[in-house]
C-alpha cells in the first residue's frame, strides 16, 4: 500500500509541474496570438477529381482485371459517341457549367456570415451563366440582424441571376429557413427539421435577488423606450408591451420576406412557430424536393464540374502552438488519469 500512495502522489506532482508549465506556454502564446492575428485565405478545390477518384478507386477494388479492362473500354465507347453527338453549339467539356459548393454551418450569433460573405464576392467574380451554386446549409437560428445578412449575401447570388440550390441535410430553423427560402431550389433530407419562422427573446431578472441583499441599481435613459426591459432594474407593463410589440414587428418582418421568397406559401400556416420535418416540409411548399446533398452532387457531377469554396482564417504560428499545447495537454491528462485508475482499482 505503502508503494500504491508514493505511486499516486508521483502522478500527482507530475501533472502539476507539467500543468503550470503548459498553462504558462498558453498565456504566452495567447499574448501573442493577440498581437498578431491569421489573415484569411480563400480555398476553391476540385471536388470532381475527387470523386471521380473515389469512382476509380471502388472499381479497380470490386472489379476483375477483365471486367475493369472491359468497363473502362465501354466508358470511352460511351464518351466517344457523346462528343459524336454533340453539335458545335452544345456545351463541350472545355465551357461546361460549373457548380459551386459552399458550406454554412451557422452559429448562433452567425458569425460565419464573414466568410460566407468572401466566398458570395469570389463566385461572383468568376460566375458564368451556366454555373450554379448549391449551399450545404445547417442552421437552428440565432440574432437577427445577422442571419438578415447572411440572407443578403445569398440574394447578391440570385440578383446576379446565379441559380442557387440550398441543400439541407439536417436541419434549417428559424434564421435557418430564412436564408433557405432564397434559392430557387430548396432540397432536403426525409427527417431534416424545417421552419420555425417565429421570433423568440428572454431574459432573466435579478430585481429581487437585488433588494433581497440590499444592493440598489440605477439605470438613466433618454427617451421614454430607450430600454424596454431590463436584467436588473424593476420591470414594469409598458415596457413589456412594447417588447412584445417589437417582437411583433419583427415576426412580421420575417413573414413578409419568406413569402416574398416563396408566394405560393400559404404563410399564416407556416409561420406559428412550428418546424417539421423534411417530409412534411414538402407538403406544406417549405421545401422543393426530398434529397440529400450527397446525391445531389453525385448527379451533378455527370455534367458539370464541382467545385468546393471555403473562405477561413489562417491561423498564426502562436494560435496553432497554443492549440498544439492544449492538445497535448489534454492527452497527457487522459493517460495519467487512466494509469492512476488502473494502479488504485
Amino acid at each position: 500500500m505503502e508503494f500504491l500512495y508514493e505511486y499516486g502522489l508521483f502522478i500527482a506532482k507530475a501533472v502539476t509541474i507539467v500543468v503550470a508549465i503548459l498553462l504558462a506556454l498558453g498565456g504566452i502564446v495567447g499574448i501573442v496570438s493577440k498581437q498578431k492575428q491569421g489573415k484569411g485565405q480563400l480555398e476553391i478545390d476540385s471536388l470532381s477529381d475527387k470523386l471521380n477518384a473515389i469512382t476509380e478507386l471502388a472499381e479497380s477494388e470490386l472489379l476483375t482485371k477483365d471486367e475493369l479492362k472491359k468497363h473502362r473500354k465501354d466508358e470511352k465507347k460511351k464518351l466517344k459517341a457523346q462528343k459524336k453527338q454533340k453539335n458545335k453549339s452544345d456545351i463541350n467539356e472545355a465551357n461546361k457549367g460549373r457548380l459551386f459548393v459552399i458550406d454554412f454551418s451557422g452559429s448562433m450569433d452567425a458569425h460565419e456570415v464573414e466568410y460566407l460573405r468572401e466566398e458570395v464576392t469570389a463566385i461572383l467574380c468568376v460566375v458564368k451563366p451556366d454555373d450554379e451554386v448549391l449551399v450545404r446549409l445547417e442552421s437552428g437560428g440565432g440574432v437577427v440582424h445577422g442571419y438578415g445578412l447572411a440572407a443578403s449575401q445569398l440574394q447578391r447570388l440570385k440578383d446576379s441571376n446565379v441559380k442557387l440550390t440550398i441543400a439541407v441535410d439536417k436541419v434549417a430553423a428559424s434564421g435557418g429557413y430564412m436564408m433557405t427560402c432564397v434559392a430557387d431550389h430548396v432540397i432536403a433530407a426525409k427527417f431534416a427539421i424545417i421552419g420555425s419562422i417565429g421570433v423568440i427573446a428572454q431574459l432573466p431578472n435579478f430585481n429581487k435577488l437585488l433588494k433581497k441583499s440590499n444592493i440598489e441599481f440605477e439605470q438613466h435613459t433618454a427617451g421614454a423606450f430607450k430600454r424596454t426591459l431590463t436584467m436588473f432594474g424593476e420591470n414594469n407593463d409598458e415596457g413589456r408591451e412594447k417588447f412584445k410589440e417589437e417582437l411583433e414587428d419583427v415576426h412580421h418582418m420575417f413573414k413578409d420576406f419568406v413569402q416574398e421568397q416563396r408566394p405560393s406559401l400559404d404563410i399564416a400556416k407556416v409561420a406559428t412557430g412550428e418546424y417539421w420535418y423534411g417530409i412534411r416540409a414538402l407538403d406544406l411548399g417549405l421545401i422543393d424536393e426530398i434529397n440529400t446533398s450527397d446525391d445531389y452532387i453525385l448527379n451533378a457531377n455527370k455534367e458539370k464540374d464541382i467545385f468546393t469554396v471555403k473562405y477561413s482564417m489562417k491561423k498564426a504560428l502562436p494560435e496553432r502552438l497554443g492549440l498544439a499545447a492544449s492538445l497535448g495537454l489534454e492527452s497527457l491528462m487522459m493517460r495519467l488519469w487512466s494509469k492512476g485508475t488502473n494502479t488504485f482499482r
